[in-house]
Parts: structure tokens; sequence; C-alpha cells
């Protein structure tokens, strides 16, 4: 399905070293994590083509894909640290996304 002519890519972020909330993308909230709320709202958006996960971290990506998010690449380390910018993050999980499923997003 496309939006108005267009192939949507939503991409969670969620890396695994989080400093303020340790591991909160894991933590539950009314019984389900953070990453399942993203992979349930994705799912929820008929007019999204692929919802993925940007995650350095192999459990947070495993939680992510039992609730819908697709998990086609780790994020790299230098992606994942304090000092990496949310620009280069998304970047990266863009043009990796079109790698992997040999499509192009809008």
């Amino acid at each position: 399905m496309a939006f108005e002519g267009r192939t949507v890519l939503a991409v969670v972020p969620a890396r695994g070293g989080s400093k303020s909330i340790p591991r909160k993308n894991l933590a539950l909230v009314g019984g389900i994590s953070l990453v399942g709320r993203a992979g349930g709202l994705a799912a929820s958006l008929p007019w999204i083509d692929r919802a993925i996960i940007s995650t350095d971290d192999l459990e947070i990506a495993a939680e992510a894909t039992r609730h819908g998010l697709e998990a086609p690449f780790q994020r790299p380390e230098e992606l994942a640290g304090d000092t990496a910018t949310s620009t280069d993050m998304w970047r990266h999980a863009w043009l990796a996304a079109e790698e992997h499923y040999g499509r192009q997003f809008d």
C-alpha cells in the first residue's frame, strides 16, 4: 500500500545504551514494552509499507520483531553512542533498508 503514491518506511529508533533510563525500550508500560507499543502503532497504520527497528541491541531487536517490526540490520556501534546524531541514524536506517529490501522509499 502506498500513501498518496509514495512508499513509506517507518523507523523506530531504540538503542540499547540509554543513560537516563537504562533498558527503557524494554520497560513494560501497562504490560507492553515501549518497543512493543511502537510496533503495534506501526501495524495499525495501513499506509506504512515497512516498519523497522534501528537498534544496536539484539534483545531489543527480538522484542521488536515479536511486535511486528522488522529488524533487517543492526545499527552500527558508531551510530549507537551518546555522540551519534539522529540525522545520521535516520540516514543509515533509510539507506540500509533500501539496500535490504531492494527498493526505494519516499
